[in-house]
């Protein structure tokens, strides 16, 4: 932290083109090094190596370029005004995206001229260090950016530290609270994105093979520790049996297993404690009433590992529909009219993210407005930009990640 404080102004000093310079220099060689850091990634979370090739890495480099390309233009991300930064961030990212949650919060940290202090997931340490590596070899100033693993305690007395102007959090909504307990009256700036019970909604209108593969994306993506995964499936009554049918015979041709193979569909569980946890709601599921199909499949002798599962007959109250399950396991609600399928998918103390399947733009775009969700999908889902905002409403957090929205968590804004 002394060393964060000390590199602050040096940092802020260069001009925005030098800072963005930096940023730049990072994001390359993370392409450089792309292969190293999807091969970690999955070794150390569990997912599978495919989607940290394809999506984690590359979105990773894409935040640094592109806030890189705003580090000299930070006015008019906020409408012209004057602008300074705020001091020194500490940051605190999850275990189910580590490199790509890190570069959401260090890039635009960075390009305001803030230095940063980040701590990594204590089960997934492992690309923030090579980051950390990455940041060295760009030859950033000695301290502008810290990576400092740890458990649960080590983040708890980081965003209790004294002298720190920002905390930007990324994961559950119960730390999150403690974190906004403990920062209460202190002025300290605060971000948070939490937990998520988002809900993907398929109109009878929707082109129902398209929906079903956004569905499988929406929930098994990650193993489903994804915090704004499609966990809630409302379908409309005239199409749900059909909708049913195709996304179990789809969910049947998911492989399940090694993260390193090029060919598996759903990897580890990241923890037995994780694992553990979608035991408990599933079990909580079959005794409310609910049905459950999982796949048949044969999983690995060693690690920890989930068959993707469906449950149907779910009501409203039942823990699955209500809880944050964070692994492959999707609940299926049905609605007959528009009015229905918002009131049911607004039923959550959540709300964080939410899909929406039609082929009318009109209810598209009426069902969007309506939806309280921070991001909302048309046709398609998990689909990530870094010229998007990301954040929550209620129980999910908020602030934004991702865009010239990005930039204003870390901004004195005169």
């Amino acid at each position: 932290m002394e060393a964060a404080r000390a590199a602050q102004p040096r940092w802020a000093g260069l001009s925005g083109l030098e800072r963005g310079k930096y940023l730049f220099r990072v994001a390359r060689l993370i392409q450089e090094r792309a292969r190293e850091l999807a091969v970690v990634e999955s070794m150390d979370g569990g997912k599978p190596v495919r989607e940290s090739r394809d999506v984690d890495v590359p979105l990773a480099a894409a935040h640094f370029f592109h806030y890189a390309g705003w580090a000299d233009k930070l006015s008019y991300g906020v409408g012209g005004r004057e602008v300074a930064p705020l001091g020194v961030a500490a940051q605190i990212v999850p275990w189910n995206f580590p490199l790509l949650m890190a570069a959401w919060k260090l890039a635009p940290a960075l390009a305001c001229g803030n230095t940063a202090v980040l701590k990594p997931a204590e089960t997934t340490p492992l690309t923030a260090l090579l980051l950390a590596e990455i940041c060295q070899e760009a030859e950033l100033p000695e301290g502008v950016v810290s990576i400092i693993p740890g458990d649960g305690s080590t983040g708890a007395t980081l965003v209790r530290e004294p002298d720190i102007d920002k905390v930007a959090f990324t994961g559950s909504t119960s730390v999150g609270k403690d974190i906004q307990a403990a920062l209460a009256g202190r002025g300290v700036s605060l971000t948070l994105e939490l937990g998520g019970k988002s809900a993907n909604v398929v109109f009878e209108d929707a082109a129902l093979d398209q929906a079903v593969e956004g569905i499988v994306n929406g929930i098994f993506f990650n193993q489903g520790h994804v915090c704004c995964a499609g966990s809630r499936l409302l379908i409309q009554e005239s199409v749900a049996d059909v909708v049913v049918g195709k996304l179990w015979e789809r969910m049947g041709r998911l492989r399940v297993g090694d993260p390193l193979d090029k060919n598996t569909d759903v990897g580890a569980i990241n923890s037995r404690e994780q694992l553990e946890r979608i035991e408990e709601l599933v079990d909580a599921g079959e005794g409310e009433g609910a049905q459950r199909r999982t796949v048949a499949c044969e999983l690995p002798d060693r690690g920890f590992w989930y068959a993707p599962t469906i449950f149907t007959e779910v009501a409203p109250a039942h823990r699955i529909a209500v809880e944050e399950i964070f692994g492959p396991v999707v609940s299926v609600l049905t609605f007959r009219t528009q009015a229905e399928a918002i009131d049911k998918a607004n039923n959550s103390a959540y709300g964080l993210a939410a899909g929406i399947w039609t082929d009318k733009g009109a209810k598209a775009f009426e069902v969007a407005s309506a939806l309280q969700a921070g991001v909302v999908w048309q046709n398609t889902y998990n689909h990530f930009d870094p010229s998007a905002a990301f954040g929550g409403y209620k129980e999910s957090g908020f602030g934004r990640e991702g865009g010239p929205a990005g930039l204003r968590p870390y901004l004195r804004i005169a």
